[in-house]
């Protein structure tokens, strides 16, 4: 998928503000990078499905400052490997690449269209530390050798229910790790019914938080995951851990 040149996208004043809120300072040329960001995913949109988001304004609010909302999550662990679990349009993943070169970030996308645009965007914002993995979370989750238990955090926002993300992202994680989901105001509900999922993942949920944007949910990895988990390539989604 090529990525083309469209014209950079400006901050609104109330991202600015509600930016500044969460006490994000940012650097010279981050907001010119995350406006090119956006503004190259709402000319790509045009040509094949990323959101159903088109405005700039609220692209800014619904794509941007919620990424960001993970900024002190990620800091107060100190990560430094970080994968984004179905990052689609490079969401939370990218934006928060922009604002934290020290970190080195992964976004998977099983999808090879998108993984393509992943790719041409890296090249156009000319980051360092993003790479991209077009391949399942249930095939990698297996991968010991680059994989499975390898990382710091495991982002992701609108993969599935709990049940389900916990499963495609928790295999990923090192114990003691963390997985932190940008989830809806559905989330407490979401949380109960992954109770079976939760144990036999052998992760527990930290706190979940919500924001002006959404819900964090972060949870903490207790113990190894078992060995037959993830199960087989859509088998989560068929048949959700606890039902």
């Amino acid at each position: 998928m090529t990525v083309g040149h469209p014209k950079r996208l400006d901050a609104p004043e109330d991202f600015c503000q509600a930016a500044e809120e969460l006490g994000i300072a940012f650097d010279p040329g981050d907001l010119e990078r995350l406006g090119l960001f956006l503004g190259l995913v709402l000319d790509a949109n045009r040509r094949f499905n990323l959101t159903a988001i088109t405005k700039p304004d609220e692209a800014w609010c619904k794509h941007v400052l919620d990424s960001l909302t993970l900024l002190p999550y990620v800091i107060a662990a100190g990560a430094k490997r970080v994968i984004d679990v179905g990052s689609g349009a490079g969401l939370p993943g990218i934006p928060l690449a922009i604002t934290m070169p020290q970190v080195h970030f992964r976004l998977l996308e099983a999808t090879g269209k998108k993984a393509a645009f992943l790719e041409g965007l890296i090249s156009v914002l000319a980051l360092s530390n993003v790479e991209v993995i077009n391949e399942r979370a249930e095939t990698i989750g297996h991968d010991h050798r680059n994989h499975r238990e390898r990382y710091d955090l495991v982002v992701a926002r609108a993969v599935g229910r709990m049940a389900v993300l916990l499963e495609l992202t928790t295999p990923l994680v090192r114990v003691g790790g963390h997985v932190l989901a940008i989830k809806g105001r559905k989330a407490p509900q979401e949380i109960v019914e992954a109770k079976q999922a939760l144990a036999r993942l052998r992760c527990r949920v930290v706190e979940a938080t919500r924001t002006r944007t959404g819900t964090i949910v972060s949870i903490e990895k207790t113990g190894h995951t078992p060995a037959g988990y993830p199960r087989r390539p859509g088998e989560p989604r068929r048949a959700p851990l606890g039902g």
